[in-house]
């Protein structure tokens, strides 16, 4: 491992354009539950499809029984070592962006501005009007349902939904093709926390290794990337990701 950590590092060091992608791996350490692994949250609940999210009460109200459940665990998660390495990377210069698939923006919370964050599934601290697009506190939907209305609407009288991707819901286009572009102009690419199965999210390696960056994996599991990387690490990104970072410190 130890060579690994020195060549990313290294690479990461020549100041290029480098891109970190993260997913639910990075945020777990941080006390988020994971969703597809085994244990996680799907395996306590339904998905809600977005379809029927517009079209069932029922179903707006088991979607929002389902966040409201998560929220405790969502505001009491911080930062973990791994986020700040990244915020590290980003005062050193050294980081032109975060694709993550989070929702908890914890990115943001290490001390990343939104700019530097793009947020492939959304961001689960807002709440959206699914008719006039207004965003608000997903606290303020939080205190609503605790109040006993079980699916909250917005003052125009449409949908409030946690500004998140539901199964069935169209990707944020904007957000995407911005990611797409910066993967396609990268030097590295280096993935943390990701099984890189879910797509189209899991199609951004190979937009960067075809490019030619140099490709690093940090995961605990296997990824249908491993045999095309350039460096792989099988460890946790919080133990892993402050060491590729002091090695940075020795040679930048």
């Amino acid at each position: 491992m130890n060579a690994s950590i020195s060549i990313i590092a290294q690479k990461i060091a020549e100041a290029g354009r480098n891109i970190i992608f993260t997913g639910a791996g990075i945020s777990t350490e941080s006390g988020i539950s994971d969703y597809r692994s085994k244990g996680g949250l799907w395996e306590k609940f339904r998905p809600v499809y977005f379809d029927e999210f517009m079209s069932s009460e029922d179903a707006r109200i088991e979607y929002w029984k389902r966040k409201s459940e998560l929220y405790n665990d969502l505001i009491r998660a911080k930062p973990n070592p791994a986020h700040i390495s990244i915020f590290k990377l980003h005062e050193m210069g050294l980081l032109e962006a975060v694709i993550t698939q989070n929702i908890d923006g914890l990115h943001q919370q290490s001390g990343l501005c939104d700019e530097k964050v793009i947020e492939l599934h959304g961001n689960t601290l807002r709440a959206r009007c699914m008719s006039c697009g207004k965003t608000s506190s997903i606290h303020e939907a939080q205190k609503r349902i605790e109040s006993g209305d079980l699916a909250p609407e917005c003052d125009c009288g449409g949908y409030l939904k946690p500004d998140t991707i539901s199964f069935g819901q169209a990707m944020p286009e904007k957000e995407v093709e911005k990611a797409v572009l910066l993967c396609r102009q990268c030097s590295l690419f280096m993935v943390v926390g990701s099984t890189l199965l879910v797509q189209p999210a899991a199609l951004m390696p190979g937009y960067a290794k075809k490019s030619g960056a140099f490709l690093a994996i940090v995961n605990l599991s296997e990824t249908p990337f491993d045999s095309k990387c350039d460096a792989l690490i099988r460890g946790k990104a919080g133990e892993v990701l402050p060491a590729i970072v002091d090695e940075v410190r020795k040679i930048y």
